[in-house]
């Protein structure tokens, strides 16, 4: 085994793509998620702090002597539940949401530099991330909130890697048909106005689809972009 790769959120959508079509051929990999896909599976439900900790001891168990060519984790997980005015959000909904894509990102990535920064080899932290990062949906406040964090903290981080650092990027994979995309085409009017123009990405089929999201973001890892950079794969 000369590769390791990790993804959260790889029971379905994005990080099931990606699962599939990782580009080594010897490569171990292994789904961080609360149901499982098709790749080894490490149990573990990321809007929960007390799971953040397994999965820092599951890294630091994993790369123990590691003698690889190279490490790889991509966070995929991610809600967009609740949709609509933050004010009228559940609590407990909302509260999960911001861990989920706010705290989560930060305190796992963390996690996995600070378990690879003893190796030498290749190793690569990718952020998903989203064009609601830069823009303000109204309906989406934690999710934007959570994309704008990912995309500032990989910033931050990618600056702080020396020369043979481990490099952090962040990726917006495009409007992509998911079932979070299903989940805000079924949202009211009311509570996301800008609803219709994803009914209309829907029904000119102008969405990509998990596969060649997937396709795009490995394709990231041969790139040559500056540590830290934030990409949109709509805009290579």
């Amino acid at each position: 085994m000369s590769s390791l790769v990790w993804i959260s959120g790889a029971s379905a959508g994005i990080g099931a793509a990606l699962a599939a079509s990782v580009p080594y051929a010897d490569a171990r990999v292994i789904d961080v998620s609360r149901s499982g896909g098709s790749a080894e599976h490490f149990k573990a439900d990321l809007s929960d702090p007390a799971d953040w900790a397994r999965v820092e001891a599951h890294f630091r168990e994993e790369l123990a002597g590691y003698d690889g060519e190279r490490v790889v984790f991509i966070h995929n997980a991610g809600t967009i539940t609740p949709i609509g005015p933050a004010a009228e959000a559940d609590r407990e909904d909302y509260t999960r949401a911001v861990l989920l894509n706010s705290a989560a990102p930060q305190i796992l990535g963390r996690a996995f530099l600070a378990a690879t920064a003893p190796l030498t080899c290749e190793r690569h932290l990718v952020m998903l991330s989203s064009g609601a990062a830069k823009t303000a949906y109204a309906g989406w406040s934690s999710y934007n909130a959570g994309k704008a964090a990912v995309e500032h903290w990989v910033r931050t981080v990618g600056a702080e890697q020396g020369p043979g650092g481990c490099r952090v990027i962040a990726v917006a994979p495009g409007v992509v048909d998911t079932a979070m995309q299903s989940e805000i085409r079924a949202t009211s009017a009311e509570n996301f106005p800008t609803v219709g123009r994803f009914h209309e990405l829907k029904n000119t089929g102008a969405l990509s689809t998990p596969a060649a999201a997937a396709t795009g973001i490995w394709s990231l890892l041969t790139r040559n972009l500056p540590n830290g950079t934030c990409v949109d794969l709509r805009n290579l």
